[in-house]
């Protein structure tokens, strides 16, 4: 753990910020291994239902990797990628809160992320045609895979910049909410997740995932399917709506 990355976790519900304002919330090889292993920890933490990710400050969400680890060497754009694989792979509903502009690798961390929520005001860009970069290619799939071919060429080969209408627009971002609304609209937003049966959100979460790259497995789903149907939370879900109460789920 780092100071400069920090999390914290209330109820189902966990937090992490990226805590570098001074340079844009901008990622080193610290940070990035902290992240990893924070979400290694979630992975294996059944009362994480949910995870929030936001920056410190209010100009950046994320610049991305350090450029001065990069050019420097001291990190690679592999360790970049190995971590927003390992955000993207996490069982649970995972929510970008990007509190300001967000460049770069940031916008990728941000697609790794199933719900983005951005501030009006905001703007995006990832500059690497205009620095001679070719993105990596994890990354240039998943900004195919979650916003279609025509946005990123838009975003990689003509390094547009966008403000927040247009990410709202082009459907990078889900919700765009006013700067001093964000912490509550995410919050609300976050707890309502948590509330939701852990085991079937878990299960539509991997199939999505699945169709969307284009590796679903029948089999694989079938079973998701089955697991959900015959599960305590799936007789709490109907006992509750026969009650008229809110339901109690555990989770299997």
């Amino acid at each position: 753990m780092t100071d400069t990355i920090q999390y914290q976790q209330a109820g189902h519900v966990g937090r992490l910020l990226l805590n570098v304002p001074q340079r844009h919330n901008a990622l080193g090889g610290a940070e990035l291994h902290a992240i990893r292993d924070i979400l290694s920890q979630i992975q294996g933490d059944s009362t994480v239902r949910v995870l929030v990710i936001t920056g410190a400050g209010e100009k950046t969400f994320c610049a991305g990797a350090s450029l001065v680890e990069l050019n420097s060497g001291k990190i690679s754009g592999e360790l970049f990628q190995e971590t927003t694989d390992q955000l993207a792979a996490l069982p649970i509903p995972t929510i970008a809160a990007i509190n300001g502009n967000v460049f770069g690798g940031g916008v990728e961390l941000a697609l790794s992320c199933d719900f983005r929520f951005g501030v009006e005001g905001s703007r995006l860009r990832v500059p690497a045609a205009a620095i001679g970069l070719c993105y990596p290619v994890g990354g240039i799939k998943r900004f195919v895979e979650r916003l279609g071919v025509a946005a990123a060429k838009r975003l990689l080969l003509a390094a547009d910049q966008l403000d927040s209408r247009a990410m709202l627009e082009m459907g990078f971002l889900d919700y765009l909410v006013a700067r001093e609304s964000l912490a509550d609209e995410v919050g609300a937003f976050a707890e309502k997740l948590a509330q939701l049966a852990p085991l079937a959100v878990k299960s539509m979460k991997e199939v999505i995932t699945a169709v969307a790259s284009g590796s679903l497995e029948s089999a694989r789903a079938d079973a998701l399917v089955a697991l959900c149907r015959d599960s305590a939370d799936l007789q709490e879900g109907f006992a509750a709506q026969k009650e008229k109460r809110q339901p109690c789920f555990v989770g299997r």
